[in-house]
């Protein structure tokens, strides 16, 4: 007989127990919660840190703004540690950095909270850190204004001419901050049929010269559509040369002005030099606006700095801009010509070359004038001249040079006072834009002046 092996036999009760799954999901439910208890820690943990530096990030961005305000007369790191002080944060000041110019000032304040975590120590990060940086930089952009005035003859008329005069003394008064020096170059061109340069702008210049008295150039009709007026541009002296009848000899209203107060008053950042200049202004001969436009777009084109140095030099201009105009594309740069008129542009004359060849020839303009002279000779005195450029040709010429100072990014404002609607438009087309001209009369003039006096001076903040 053979013997049959059996496997043991289980218990029941182990079955059961094998089989019986209760009790698991207590297991899970405690993997679960030390998951969610976790996720809430970082939770609470990272909304404490952002809370912490949105604080400190509000009371940097304060700190900063008032440290670095231009206005700002106290030491800009004893500013921003005062605001940290007073906010209960002063141990939160990590630095304080401060950069400064002529004209500007940066302030970086970088600041840092270390929280002891709640849960998050758990895992290893016993100190969550928030930091947080204010910066803010304020200050004004170099500003360079050419303010180009109408002095012909009838800006005698109405009391139009202390009127201007009035306006113009407010506009000086006004982009001048004595806080700033340096900042604000002002240059006023005083136009009318002609711009006397002056003996010492001409000088600098390559001019080829006819005569012994005019301080004037005359201009191709191709230079109007170019900004710049360097030492290497060949020009000619203007004629010397006057044709209405004269009341004295030798001539007293020639088309080139004669006195050192009708000179142009390059690169000035006194107040008091520049309202005197303006006081002298007085009317006289014809209206040329394009020749007083070119001017005061010249004096912005950086082709003029060695004739700016130069001026400088010699007591001429003030000595803070001995490197004006600066580059049209340096940062923190705004150039600006102010255009007044209170006419239009009209045909202009000059001497025919076979009367104004010879020495003796201009020596004879210069005791008489062409009316008179002809007079004498009872001949009409058109004998003598000839049209060097009609009203219209004068307009386009203004026009190519508006066009020229535009695109080079130089802001025009222009002001039409007591003009006709065809002078309106005209000055209009000039402007950087319709509403940078400005139509008035009598006396709002100086209302005129003022807007774009406080336009220039908002313009010339960075932030």
């Amino acid at each position: 007989m053979h013997a049959t092996l059996r496997a043991p036999r289980v218990p029941a009760r182990l079955f059961a127990f094998a089989r019986n799954d209760e009790g698991g999901l207590l297991i899970f439910s405690l993997f679960l919660l030390a998951c969610m208890m976790l996720s809430v820690g970082l939770a609470i943990d990272v909304m404490r840190a952002e809370m912490a530096r949105t604080r400190l990030q509000n009371t940097a961005d304060t700190a900063v703004l008032a440290a670095a305000a231009m206005e700002q007369t106290l030491d800009p790191r004893t500013v921003v540690e005062d605001y940290f002080a007073k906010a209960g944060l002063a141990s939160n000041l990590e630095s304080v950095s401060i950069t400064s110019t002529a004209n500007s000032r940066t302030v970086t304040a970088n600041t840092n909270a270390r929280l002891r975590t709640l849960l998050l120590g758990m895992v290893g990060i016993p100190v969550i850190e928030a930091r947080s940086t204010g910066t803010a930089t304020a200050g004004f952009t170099d500003v360079e204004v050419s303010l180009v005035l109408d002095i012909s003859n009838s800006m005698s008329e109405n009391g139009k001419m202390a009127n201007l005069q009035s306006a113009a003394r407010e506009f000086v008064d006004t982009v001048l901050d004595p806080d700033q020096p340096g900042t604000m170059a002002l240059s006023i061109v005083p136009y009318t049929a002609q711009v006397a340069a002056g003996p010492s702008i001409l000088n600098q210049l390559k001019v080829t010269s006819t005569n012994s008295w005019a301080s004037c150039v005359d201009f191709k009709t191709s230079d109007y559509s170019d900004t710049a007026i360097s030492p290497t541009t060949s020009l000619t002296q203007a004629q010397h040369f006057q044709h209405q009848p004269a009341t004295s000899n030798p001539i007293d209203n020639p088309g080139c002005p004669q006195q050192a107060y009708e000179q142009i008053m390059a690169y000035s950042g006194s107040a008091t030099a520049l309202k005197t200049r303006i006081n002298q202004l007085k009317p006289r001969h014809n209206t040329s606006i394009q020749i007083g436009m070119k001017w005061g777009v010249a004096l912005l084109d950086p082709a003029f700095q060695p004739v700016v140095a130069k001026l400088v030099s010699k007591g001429e201009a003030s000595p803070q801009f001995a490197e004006r105009p600066f580059a049209y594309d340096r940062p923190g740069t705004m150039k600006v010509v102010v255009l007044m008129t209170d006419g239009e542009n009209v045909d202009t004359w000059r001497i025919k070359s076979s009367y104004y060849d010879t020495t003796s020839e201009r020596s004879r303009w210069h005791s008489y004038a062409v009316y008179d002279y002809a007079a004498s000779k009872k001949q009409n005195w058109t004998t003598y001249v000839q049209t060097d450029y009609t009203a219209s040709q004068a307009d386009q010429m203004l026009s190519n040079i508006c066009t020229a100072a535009k695109a080079r990014g130089i802001l025009i404002f222009s002001v039409g006072f007591e003009v006709t609607p065809y002078s309106a438009s005209v000055m209009r087309n000039c402007a950087t834009s319709p509403s940078h001209y400005f139509s008035v009369e009598g006396t709002q003039i100086s209302e005129a002046f003022a807007a774009i006096a406080r336009q220039i001076s908002m313009l010339r903040l960075l932030y």
